[in-house]
């Protein structure tokens, strides 16, 4: 090969080389300068090695910046950990906002390794450091529900109705598989309805609307959950229905349908029965006429077999006829039952 050959090919090599040394350079020496100066400690072949791994460097770069500068120990915050928090799928801005504003407020119980877990875990860990910090308000109902009150009943039959509002802060050991806030919203609604119903009358829990409260914290409805309640404060309280007498209404209308039914069916035993006896008598006075229609045959048959005489027969009439005139006379007396 010519040596001019070469010569062009080896400047051509050098000029390539000088082409990448001068992209590399353009590419991250802007962020090499800005962890040089903060002392975050990220060199330029961790930049090229973060390219590589098809990992952010600006992401990893101003999130180790924000570290070092809030004073977070680095040698648990590392660039290594931060990229395999980026592999991993997580935000990892929000882990180191969500780290400094907890060492700020000198929450203890947050550590690396926790907020990376909750903000794995699909929950927004610099929210749940910010409600930790400053409680948040949630209204007992939900409105978004539909329901606008708690509706409970006293033993004395009063309804009331109420609205309450649960203040609660973040417990960030329960945060991961801890129950959200659907579950203390159900809790307290439950809680409420309990205590207005242990109540003797409406009017004990309207003197004192703080003992709904006590009996609700009592039960520690937090256990659990994601949240810690720091209060339950009852916002209104209004005067509903008079449950107890309408149930007692409802009631004394259904023993009357029932009396009725019950009065009904015996009217109709008593007819069913009036109409047996009837057809009874029928009964009996058709044997009687039956009976009557005999005694002629009988008596002819006494006098064909000489068993009664004529003046027998002639008696038996006259006594006949002195007992049809005698009843004939008792009917016509005052106060026979006959004219009665």
């Amino acid at each position: 090969m010519p040596p001019h050959v070469i010569t062009i090919i080896g400047i051509g090599f050098i000029c390539l080389f000088l082409f990448i040394c001068l992209a590399i350079f353009l590419r991250f020496f802007p962020l090499w300068i800005q962890s040089k100066m903060a002392g975050a400690g990220v060199g330029i072949l961790d930049l090229i090695g973060m390219t590589f791994r098809k990992v952010n460097p600006e992401v990893i770069i101003r999130s180790k910046i924000m570290s070092v500068q809030a004073g977070l120990d680095d040698k648990i915050i590392t660039t290594k950990s931060l990229e395999a928090h980026y592999l991993a799928g997580g935000s990892v801005l929000a882990v180191v906002k969500a780290m400094i504003a907890a060492n700020k407020a000198k929450i203890a119980d947050l550590d690396y390794r926790l907020a990376t877990a909750i903000d794995l875990a699909g929950r927004n860990v610099l929210d749940a450091v910010q409600t930790s910090v400053y409680p948040k308000v949630i209204d007992c109902p939900a409105t978004a529900k539909g329901r606008i009150t708690l509706d409970g009943v006293a033993k004395n039959g009063i309804q009331l109705k109420c609205k309450a509002r649960v203040t609660v802060r973040t417990n960030l050991k329960q945060l991961i598989g801890g129950a959200t806030e659907e579950t203390i919203i159900a809790r307290v609604g439950e809680g409420i309805i309990s205590a207005i119903g242990s109540a003797a009358t409406h009017g004990e829990v309207l003197e004192n609307p703080d003992r709904i409260s006590k009996a609700v914290l009592e039960r520690r409805l937090d256990s659990e959950t994601a949240f810690e309640i720091v209060s339950i404060d009852i916002a209104d309280i209004d005067v509903g229905e008079n449950i107890g007498a309408r149930l007692q209404a409802d009631q004394a209308e259904a023993d009357t349908r029932v009396a009725q039914a019950r009065a009904e069916g015996r009217r109709a035993l008593a007819v069913a029965a009036e109409q047996e006896n009837i057809a009874k008598m029928e009964e009996s006075r058709a044997k009687v006429v039956i009976a009557e229609a005999e005694i002629p045959k009988a008596i002819a048959e006494s006098i064909s077999n000489g068993k009664l005489g004529i003046m027998d027969y002639y008696r038996l009439k006259n006594i006949q006829s002195d007992t049809e005139m005698r009843g004939s006379i008792a009917r016509g007396l005052p106060g026979s039952p006959a004219n009665a």
